[in-house]
């Protein structure tokens, strides 16, 4: 579950370009998915799945620390390894950079091979190329939010086939409905930070856990390519609150098929079975009504509590008395 959070916490910052000199930031992040997925995360989720997960996060120079309730992570750029610490018992583990790497890529592959077991390739089929489209927009929307005064602006990543249409070859969109204020002074350091990180990291987003981004990358082809161009999308202010969805549209030969599929189906019978049948039919007809080919398959919140560029260097410390797993 944690790995889960982590991957998707993540994409919402990227998206919200959150807050490189030193800074200090409380925020609240929320992640929710559909299908299987989302019922699993409801059910052992717990209280971070229903009401998010509030975290204070300092960048202070090469260190970045990040701390919730009972845990917490120091990320050293100098020494390239991953503190993770158990606030609760007072321990913590170190992991390399390079070890990082190393489980990045064997999951990646693992997660290529399962794509491609589950829907083998033609090996005379021509690799598909990726077109990604980026818009943004200023609604004229203006509030107050933690004692920031904000503007809205709603920005789209669109991923479809080169060459086709998205209504014709599916893909997917991702859209991010950010309130910003006028840029805080220092706002951008832990996305400096966040950037150096991943450069380190063959170019992968930083703090993503190996198997979620893997597999990611494995099931939505131009995932990471939306990712980069979100995040690189030029937001003038400072992103105080961000809602996410992330769609997925299917091609116009899938709604067919299942179309025909649907309709192939046999007709109810006649008496009690067949009115309850029909109604039963009905009703699914009228929860389906809308856009059949387009579903969303998550959706992230972030919001900015305070923002403080006043960094003490115990704030990126490894604390006192914690000794190493």
């Amino acid at each position: 579950m944690k790995r889960v959070f982590t991957c998707a916490i993540v994409l919402s910052v990227v998206v919200a370009a959150t807050l490189s000199a030193d800074v200090r930031t409380q925020q609240k992040n929320q992640v929710k998915f559909s299908g299987a997925l989302g019922t699993v995360v409801g059910l052992f989720g717990g209280k971070a799945a229903r009401e998010g997960v509030v975290e204070t996060v300092a960048v202070s120079g090469n260190r970045k620390m990040t701390t919730t309730d009972n845990s917490g992570q120091i990320i050293d750029l100098a020494e390239e390894k991953v503190y993770d610490l158990d606030l609760r018992n007072k321990t913590y583990k170190v992991t390399t950079f390079d070890e990082i790497r190393r489980k990045m890529q064997e999951a990646q592959a693992k997660a290529e091979k399962n794509a491609e077991r589950s829907e083998p390739r033609k090996s005379d089929q021509p690799q598909k190329e990726y077109q990604v489209d980026v818009d943004s927009k200023a609604t004229g929307g203006r509030k107050t939010i933690n004692g920031f005064d904000c503007r809205e602006t709603i920005t789209t990543i669109t991923v479809h086939e080169k060459g086709k249409a998205l209504e014709e070859s599916g893909g997917i969109v991702m859209t991010a409905d950010s309130w910003l204020t006028p840029t805080v002074s220092g706002a951008n350091e832990i996305l400096d930070f966040d950037r150096r990180y991943a450069e380190k990291l063959m170019g992968v987003d930083p703090q993503v856990a190996a198997e979620q981004m893997a597999a990611a990358l494995a099931m939505y082809p131009g995932f990471k390519e939306a990712m980069e161009k979100m995040r690189g999308a030029k937001i003038d202010g400072t992103p105080i609150m961000t809602a996410m969805t992330v769609d997925n549209v299917k091609s116009a030969e899938q709604v067919a098929r299942e179309q025909k599929t649907s309709n192939e189906q046999p007709a109810a019978s006649g008496g009690i079975g067949g009115m309850l049948g029909r109604r039963l039919a009905r009703k699914k007809d009228d929860q389906q009504s809308g856009d059949k080919s387009r579903s969303t398959f998550m959706t992230t919140n972030h919001e900015v509590l305070s923002i403080s560029t006043s960094v003490d260097p115990s704030a990126v410390a490894l604390p006192a008395g914690f000794r190493q797993k």
